[in-house]
């Protein structure tokens, strides 16, 4: 992890402008915390739409008040391009997280998926363009992928897409491309490949499956499965994808810029080792879970049948090296998942 500690040992010597969108989100607000941990100034844009003012609370108490007065708050939607230019004003780095994630979303209101992910995203550029920022960098998506079969997936090689949402996260790379070449705005493409980690969402329809499933193990609740549980992921903790945007926006490396990048560990998972790993990592606290046993469902559709990222590029032009793997992601995590998913099961009254 040499490249990521001389850029956070930057950081500790410099004090840059950062506009974080979609940063009351469960990504963006890991962002928020270690910039802000490292005396960063952080703009955060969210309308709020699947991100929660907890999660900027949590924050706050997790830095303290002194680190916290770096941070100024826009609430807006970057469906608006005026409320993108005012928020991109006077920054050097723009973390564009904010977008309407969730295959099974997109094909139940491709509408609103479009709006967020292309116009949204089509507006950041506009601004960031406009108001000269240094990088760009943006959250792609695995999805990208579509139904290329081969593994490990590389960047270079895809498919065709398999929802609205996979659809939208391409084009967000072919936008950024072209803004590249037709005016020199510096982008990185970041192809998250299921993140998972502390301030995820657990509730909802379309809820993550790590916190999901935490959540009802921690309940002693059904537990459901899509498939026979023989479908695999690459799961990638937030410490990794925190890392990386790091990583591009600070890299000084000309031949790492205006690229896409797979962000993840290069390993795969299946949903029933997952389910395993989880339920043995809660058993000492919740014993009961001894008997418990998953619910099998139909395969959800949209979905790929397996996934596993190639990381040689991140490795090699970023310096990027995974801290975590996923069962030390959970084991790190996992606290934080007891707390606080029963504090918002309290306040939810479920």
């Amino acid at each position: 992890m040499v490249a990521y500690q001389k850029a956070l040992q930057h950081l500790e010597n410099r004090q840059y402008c950062w506009l974080v969108t979609g940063v009351a989100g469960f990504i963006g607000s890991n962002l928020l915390a270690a910039l802000l941990a490292r005396n960063q100034q952080v703009i955060g844009l969210d309308n709020f739409s699947t991100g929660y003012q907890r999660n900027l609370e949590q924050v706050r108490d997790l830095v303290g008040e002194k680190a916290w007065r770096n941070f100024s708050f826009i609430e807006g939607d970057i469906c608006r391009l005026e409320t993108c230019t005012a928020a991109s004003q006077g920054v050097d780095f723009v973390l564009h997280q904010a977008a309407l994630g969730s295959v099974p979303r997109s094909i139940q209101d491709p509408i609103r998926t479009n709006e967020s992910n292309i116009s949204g995203f089509l507006n950041m550029l506009v601004a960031s363009r406009d108001a000269q920022v240094r990088r760009f960098i943006y959250a792609a998506s695995s999805s990208t992928y579509g139904d290329h079969p081969d593994l490990p997936k590389v960047e270079a090689v895809i498919g065709r897409p398999l929802s609205p949402y996979a659809v939208t996260k391409y084009v967000n790379e072919l936008y950024a491309d072209v803004f590249a070449r037709c005016y020199g705005l510096d982008s990185v493409g970041l192809r998250y490949f299921n993140v998972f980690g502390p301030r995820q969402d657990p509730n909802g329809a379309y809820a993550a499956v790590i916190p999901q499933w935490i959540s009802a193990l921690i309940r002693n609740q059904t537990l459901y499965i899509n498939g026979d549980g023989e479908t695999s992921r690459d799961f990638c903790y937030i410490d990794n994808v925190v890392q990386v945007n790091l990583l591009a926006a600070l890299t000084d490396n000309a031949a790492a810029v205006n690229q896409i990048y797979n962000v993840a560990v290069n390993e795969r998972t299946s949903l029933n080792q997952l389910y395993g790993m989880m339920r043995d990592l809660l058993l000492e606290k919740f014993p009961e879970l001894e008997n418990h046993q998953p619910t099998y469902v139909d395969f959800r559709k949209g979905d790929v049948r397996h996934s596993k990222a190639d990381i040689t590029k991140a490795v090699r032009l970023l310096g990027f090296k995974p801290s975590h793997r996923v069962n030390e992601g959970l084991r790190q995590a996992m606290s934080w998942y007891i707390a606080h998913f029963a504090s918002i099961q309290e306040v939810a009254g479920v």
